[in-house]
Parts: C-alpha cells; structure tokens; sequence
C-alpha cells in the first residue's frame, strides 16, 4: 500500500509540472517584477514555473493601508498585493461561518485535480480496464476453458455455506453497483452528454449518486463479513509456492495440491480486503467532507520515511487546504477502485467461462467431488479424513 500511495502521490504531483527543467525566468524590469507575457504563455502551455516573484509579492495582507492611501476606483479600491495573498491563501480572512474551509476563496488547486481528473486518471484507467479485458479474451483464445479432468463423480461436497455465499454475492453486487455508478460520475460529461443530452446525464448522475452513496454502506459490511470468515484460509503457507511455480497448473499442465484457497485466490482476497478498505477510508472522506482529513498527515509520514526520495521527488506537501484534502481524496478513491475493478474482471473470468465448475462454489455452494480433488486436493482430503466428503454433499447423476 506504501508503495502505491507513493506513486500515486507521484503522478497526481506530476500533471502540475512537466518531465522538463523549468525554463530561465524571464526578464521582469520591464514589468517591475509583475509577471510578463511570457510567464502568462509558460503557464498556459503547463510548463513547471516559478511564481515566486507573486507569491512573496504580498506586501501586509493585514494592513489596510495600501487601500486607504489610493485614489480609489470606480465601484471600490483595487490592490493587486491583497488579491495576491487570496490567490495564494495568505491573506488573513474572517468568516461568520463556515470556519477553515469558507476562509479559502481561491484555491488554484483546484484546476489540477480537474486537468488529472479529466485526462490521466480517465485515460489510464480506461487503459486499464479495457486491457484486462482484452488479455482476458486472448488468454481464453489460447487456452480455452479449464475443464475437470476425467468424468464427474457424481456426487458433490459443500464447499461455500449459505453465510458465505450471501456475504460473497453481497460484496459483488454492491462492488458491480458502485463500480458502474462511480464510472458514470467520472466519465458521464465526457462520454454520455454529448450522446443522450446533458439532461439525460444530470439525472443519470443524480441518480448514480444517491446509490453510490448508500450502496457503499452495504459494502463495507459484507467487506467485514468477508474477512472474518475466510481470513484464517487465506493465510500464506508453502503450499502456497508450489502453485505460484506452476502458475496454477498452466505450467506442466498438472494442478498443484491447495488448501481452501490456493495462491491465486489468496491473492484476490488481501486484493479485495486491503484495496476495498482504503476505498472505504477515503469513501468515508468524502461522504463527510472535511471532516477527516487523511493526506497532510499521510505525506509526513512518507517524507518521514524518505519515500519522496525514494522516487527522486521534492517532499510531499504537508499543509494542505480542506479543499485539497478532499480532491486528494477524491482522486485516491478513483484510481484504487480502478485498480480493484481490473482485479475483480479477472475474478470473474475465471468464476465463469474461465473454469468449468467454478460457479457451482458460490452459485449452489455445492462442488463436485471430482472438481475439488482437483483444484483443492488438500482441502478435500482434510474433508474425507472428518468424513464429509461423502455425505454433506447430494447424489447427482455422473456425466
């Protein structure tokens, strides 16, 4: 998770600087240090600047008097240097409500989270989930379906109770809700507007909100359900190597022994519990804006452990405005669930055409003998040993 956040830091950082050394700045004699045609062109082009020569340029924010000594304009005073500490949040603001976050009236912040929104965060994560797709279908081009080697049986043995698969299908309807409806709010001005009307959007959104909202409650609870009933199964053991050596059976085409749940699923769990609890935290963040901040404390720590060095960046920012925290928040949530959404694709490939028999586990929670022998051998062994392999399951008719 360090290392993900450390990039993500990265690459959130970046869309406000370019891969190149800023350029010499500019002559401003001319100017007498206000800034030039050319700061306004660097800027545009979203080149790396210094804006320095602005920032500091601030004079007393708390001092009226460069207001009360002007001639006065037409409709009120004008001072460039008290509109230069609001832009750089500098000027000392009183508010009658709205506390720290009503005190921050330009917050230019704001324009890079919307130009990473709108272009590398839905650009790449469109990358990302059409190229698991599309592995997925070559993948099965070549290989085909995983078959059960030999005929079937003809008896099962349960494999998932009712508790189980309940909290499962409660935890992948609610992802399938939340992952289509988060979809729509990202991408819904840029792909569905301009075919079916902004008004067809707006209430596509509104409605995409109000599930997104309360379908994540629902979520976290099966994602607690989930972990306290398979944690103790998906622990890492040596059996764990053999299947990783042979990539699941692909590799000398013979299916390694496993447990409960071998490495590949393993995987998939700590994926999905780790991945959809930092959703969940920052989920949490933005359902109750402002009210708990997770990344100025977060970058100290990673500074603390000299991350940003690590990745050859100037350290993290540490003071960071309420607004910030949330577009900070906003962004992690999106690129996570990205993350997490080309997982569970793969999931479900292989839970349906990817193997035959796979869907029984969570469909009836019933497997074939024949199915488990062979993809959980030491699992079912463990069964036949407590004399339940043979009677927990129903007869059904060999093929």
């Amino acid at each position: 998770m360090r290392a993900l956040l450390s990039l993500f830091v990265a690459i959130f950082l970046a869309v406000t600087a370019t891969a190149q050394e800023a350029p010499p700045a500019p002559d401003r004699s001319a100017t007498g240090g206000a800034q030039t045609l050319e700061d306004i062109l660097a800027r545009q082009r979203g080149e790396s600047i210094d804006d320095s020569f602005r920032r500091d340029n601030i004079g007393d924010p708390d001092s009226a008097a460069g207001i009360a000594q002007q001639l006065g304009t037409l409709g009120g005073a004008s001072d460039p240097e008290l509109w230069r500490a609001l832009r750089y949040n500098e000027a000392d603001i009183s508010v009658s409500a709205g506390g720290d976050v009503a005190k921050v009236l330009v917050q230019s912040g704001g324009m890079a989270w919307y130009e990473f929104r709108r272009g590398p965060l839905i650009t790449y994560g469109a990358y990302l989930l059409l190229g698991t797709m599309i592995a997925l279908i070559l993948f099965y081009t070549m290989r085909g379906r995983v078959p059960i080697d030999g005929p079937k049986s003809g008896h099962t043995v349960t494999r998932f109770q009712f508790i189980e698969r309940f909290a499962h299908w409660l935890l992948a309807g609610s992802f399938l809700l939340l992952a289509f409806t988060g979809l729509f709010v990202l991408m819904g001005r840029f792909f569905i507007a301009p075919h079916f009307g902004p008004g067809f959007n707006a209430s596509l959104l509104a409605g995409s909100k109000f599930i997104h909202n309360n379908v994540s409650w629902a979520f976290m609870i099966a994602l607690v359900m989930v972990f306290v009933f398979w944690v103790i199964h998906n622990l890492p053991d040596r059996t764990d190597l053999k299947w990783i050596a042979q990539a699941g059976g692909i590799v000398g085409n013979n299916h390694p022994p496993a447990k409960k749940f071998n490495a590949g699923q393993k995987v998939i769990f700590w994926s999905v519990i780790l991945l959809g609890a930092s959703i969940s935290v920052s989920g949490i963040s933005l359902l109750f804006p402002f009210e708990l901040p997770l990344f100025a404390k977060t970058f100290g720590i990673l500074n603390g452990w000299g991350v940003n060095e690590w990745i050859g960046m100037a350290p993290f920012p540490t003071s960071l405005s309420p607004q910030e925290e949330m577009q900070f928040a906003q962004a992690w949530h999106a690129i996570v669930a990205f993350v997490l959404m080309a997982i569970i694709i793969g999931h479900i490939y292989i839970g349906t055409v990817g193997m035959e028999g796979a869907f029984d586990a969570m469909g009836t929670g019933e497997v074939d003998e024949a199915w488990a022998h062979q993809h959980h051998s030491i699992w079912f062994e463990e069964l036949k040993e407590e004399g339940r392999a043979d009677t927990s399951g129903k007869a059904t008719p060999a093929e």
